[in-house]
């Protein structure tokens, strides 16, 4: 595909590169990682809006058995592509909530980012953890300091401080790219043929900012990368049962994308005409706040990823809610903000 499509000459944006002379003094420390991006208030469900579309609420379902298995190492539980663990030279995984050495509300738990809650040792060590079950446990852990943008980094050498940003690339063997999240969508890439991979942290902001679209484009410039040879992964994340947004949200993507309506349960801008308005006895002005609207950003970031000419056929969405699966998952909009960070990772193994 030419580098020159509109879908990646216009969003190309905020792209950065790390140099090979970065200090890689220390690649096993496993400490080095992004900071916790989960810092805005907690937005409190609104029960109304909850029971009125019971309807839409998901099954609480597994990942499907075709694409998707579950790894168990020492009481660890990883979530893994089929399609990714076909290649030997691929490693790949979504971490989930037990078996851990953090202790949460008297749940010993897999918490993989640094929080005011938890002790970097324990973080330390449940990384460690992670990284042997998955079997990468020689692997330096390059993760960001993730902040909602359209970032992206290329990663040759770990840095000494983790890089601010939402997505990082790589061809280099030994370094392992990691996104966290507690809702947020993770999603991680792989280029068959030309062995190289991305991982990408998208919530609505980066959602709305097209991130994984600009993550591939990154990955043509810089690989020769062609979107119908990647492989694509997006992990879970809070569903479009319980992902409530303002109004105001469904203005911004209405005006960025065509398609906008298929990623709301109702496409409201919160300008609606009220006919019945005389019922309310309230003069204008003085009207309720608008209600919240579902958003579905697993289905936004998968529309992406075909727009920018990733084959339907490769890729590969959980169906798991991270906000109804807290027996397996964290989840920042349920729990607040004790509660854990899960990690997405993947690299490629030395020769």
């Amino acid at each position: 595909m030419p580098l020159d499509r509109t879908a990646y000459a216009i969003h190309l944006g905020n792209i950065h590169a790390h140099p090979d002379n970065q200090d890689a003094s220390t690649a096993r420390v496993f400490g080095l990682a992004a900071d916790s991006d989960y810092t805005g208030m907690v937005v409190a469900s609104t029960k109304t809006l909850k029971m009125k579309r019971a309807t839409r609420k998901q099954r609480v379902a597994k990942p499907r058995a075709s694409h998707w298995r579950e790894r168990r190492v020492r009481g660890v539980r990883i979530l893994e592509v089929s399609a990714f663990a076909k290649f030997p030279w691929l490693v790949h995984g979504f971490s989930t909530r037990p078996g851990g050495l953090s202790d949460l509300d008297g749940e010993k738990v897999l918490n993989l980012g640094f929080t005011e809650w938890d002790s970097r040792e324990n973080v330390v060590e449940n990384r460690r953890r992670f990284q042997t079950a998955r079997g990468a446990n020689e692997f330096a852990l390059a993760a960001l300091k993730q902040f909602h943008s359209d970032i992206v980094h290329e990663v040759e050498a770990l840095p000494y401080e983790p890089c601010r940003g939402d997505a990082s690339i790589t061809g280099r063997a030994g370094l392992l790219l990691g996104v966290q999240t507690a809702d947020c969508v993770p999603i991680l890439l792989v280029d068959t043929k030309n062995r190289a991979v991305a991982a990408v942290h998208a919530g609505w902001r980066g959602t709305l900012q097209r991130i994984v679209t600009k993550t591939i484009g990154k990955m043509q410039m810089r690989f020769g990368t062609k979107p119908a040879d990647l492989l694509a992964a997006i992990g879970p994340s809070i569903g479009a049962c319980c992902y409530e947004v303002g109004t105001e949200v469904a203005v911004q993507f209405k005006s960025q994308f065509p398609n906008a309506h298929e990623w709301f349960d109702e496409l409201r801008t919160g300008d609606e005409p009220n006919p019945l308005q005389w019922l309310s006895m309230m003069p204008p002005g003085h009207q309720p706040p608008p209600k919240n609207v579902l958003l579905d950003l697993k289905r936004a970031n998968r529309a992406q990823l075909l727009d920018a000419g990733v084959r339907s056929e490769s890729v590969f969405a959980s169906d798991l809610c991270t906000a109804c699966r807290r027996d397996l998952l964290f989840s920042y909009r349920k729990e607040g903000t004790t509660t854990g960070r899960l990690m997405a990772v993947i690299g490629i193994r030395p020769s």
